[in-house]
């Protein structure tokens, strides 16, 4: 919040901190507007959502780990998984202790003894029943030698504070995801980018570096990762009409049709044939936390659902449409298991025919109805990130007549990517550019996500103005109706007025 110069004070309000701490965090900005009295520019929206990464380069504090936990060295460049081929034995310290005390020991000690998940820091003592060996973190007992500290407590246990060796076996099984990887990729090569993950499916991007090994990765993270069954890696950008893109299975089932569940939601998909982005999560809940019920919601590209179906949920009036006839019968389906089928109106047709029809002929019905003390507020998303924008120049003179009161009028939430030094600077002109109108005071912008290095993803949010959605009557009406003419904004033509 600092970043986008909301003042200390403002801050470490005890009202405002206690309002967050309550708060989900997609509605954070509506409280900056309510403490503040302004809306953020730009305001970053983060949420871990169903994605996890790798770290590509090791911590200081993780690298005294790196001898003691690395799997044996012959792995390296291992293409094809062998799970035994990893197993090595460490040397590590350890304290015999009686078992009735071994409890009272760990609590005493839980900072000098053995933490690492999977691995018993306690192991029975072959040459006595009656004691057990108590595994200490080598890193913390240098040289096989204990502090005063733990000897003090050594003394009041009544414990040997000698330390002995122990001969660890350490398996496959013991190792974590980036261990694995880090052993096997070559040194100095990053391990991977991360993944997404979609119900039992988990998304890579490999870099052509991990390729020779992506089957590997592919079965290390199904084995390290509880739920998930099925790895694929993307081989194509989206570039498609549809939003999907072509993907490689690498190890588990090839069952694509997957269940997932989105802010309390559950929707249903095939993920090879439709478009779903779990880090969209957070974006999706802060569009609908803005709506009121009785609102109208226009959702141009609707995909599965994941703007509309909370949106009915929420009692609003839903007219939702997608191209990709797959997306359209999985937007159908999602409507029936969340039961709001009767609540959403949903089209398969491009986007700019569902403008120019349903959301024009709605807004033509309604606008004119709305009264000055109604709270009915028209919502148009547009998420289609990498064309959205162009689809902006349909708003002007949409609609004929005089406009409706300023209250009225539609707000848009439209997406788009940008690679600029400056990308809401960048996105609010190119906006600008397709309405033919300034959006100066007007707009506010939003950064969704950073998508990759200098690429950003973002979210202007505007009233469309009056002057840019209305197309006043023809001044010439007096003359004879055979030769009236009236020139559209939007067009080059003339048309006959008969």
């Amino acid at each position: 919040l600092w970043r986008f110069g909301y003042s200390a004070r403002l801050l470490k309000t005890n009202h405002f901190r206690t309002a967050v701490s309550n708060t989900s965090f997609p509605a954070v900005w509506m409280l900056l507007v309510q403490y503040s009295g302004t809306i953020p520019a730009r305001f970053v929206v983060v949420k871990k959502n169903s994605f996890f990464t790798m770290p590509e380069t090791v911590p200081e504090t993780d690298k005294a780990n790196l001898e003691l936990y690395s799997p044996h060295p012959g792995v390296r460049g291992m293409t094809l998984l062998n799970r035994a081929a990893f197993k090595r034995t460490v040397v590590v310290p350890v304290l015999k202790v009686k078992k009735e005390i071994v409890n009272t020991l760990l609590k005493s000690l839980k900072h000098t003894v053995l933490q690492r998940p999977g691995l018993k820091r306690v192991v029975e003592d072959t040459e006595d029943e009656d004691s057990r060996l108590v595994i200490l973190d080598p890193h913390k007992i240098p040289e096989f030698s204990l502090g005063e500290a733990e000897q003090e407590v050594l003394k009041q246990l009544n414990v040997c504070p000698e330390v002995s060796k122990y001969n660890l076996e350490l398996t496959y099984e013991n190792f974590k995801s980036e261990e694995i990887l880090r052993a096997v990729l070559p040194e100095g090569q990053e391990v991977t980018s991360g993944f997404s993950r979609v119900g039992h499916i988990a998304h890579l991007n490999l870099r052509d570096h991990q390729l020779p090994y992506r089957y590997l990765i592919g079965q290390v993270i199904i084995d390290k990762n509880p739920g998930i069954t099925c790895v694929v890696n993307k081989t194509s950008i989206i570039d498609s009409t549809y939003r999907n893109f072509q993907m490689e299975v690498l190890a588990g089932e090839s069952n694509l049709v997957t269940k997932v569940k989105e802010n309390n939601i559950a929707y249903e998909l095939d993920f090879s044939k439709v478009y779903w982005n779990p880090r969209l999560s957070t974006e999706h809940s802060r569009i609908v936390e803005l709506l009121k019920p009785g609102d109208v919601f226009f959702d141009v590209f609707a995909g599965i659902g994941p703007f509309a179906i909370p949106a009915a949920k929420k009692k609003c009036r839903v007219f939702a449409n997608d191209l990709n006839p797959e997306s359209y019968s999985w937007l159908l389906h999602n409507c029936k298991l969340n039961k709001v089928d009767n609540k959403i109106k949903a089209f398969n047709m491009d986007g700019r025919d569902f403008l120019l029809g349903p959301v024009r002929e709605e807004l033509s019905k309604e606008l004119p109805l709305l009264k000055e003390e109604q709270k009915t507020s028209f919502h148009i998303v547009m998420n289609l990130p990498a064309l959205a924008i162009e689809f902006l120049d349909i708003f002007r003179h949409l609609l004929v007549g005089e406009p409706c009161s300023t209250a009225g009028l539609p707000t848009v939430h439209c997406y788009g990517f940008s690679k600029h030094d400056d990308p809401a600077k960048e996105i609010q002109e190119r906006a600008e550019a397709s309405l033919g109108t300034s959006l100066a005071g007007r707009c506010s912008t939003y950064l969704v996500r950073n998508v990759a290095p200098n690429k950003e993803m973002l979210c202007i949010s505007f009233q469309i103005p009056a002057d840019v959605l209305y197309k006043r009557p023809c001044p010439d009406e007096a003359k004879p109706a055979s030769k009236r003419l009236c020139t559209s904004k939007d067009s080059s033509e003339e048309k006959l007025l008969s």
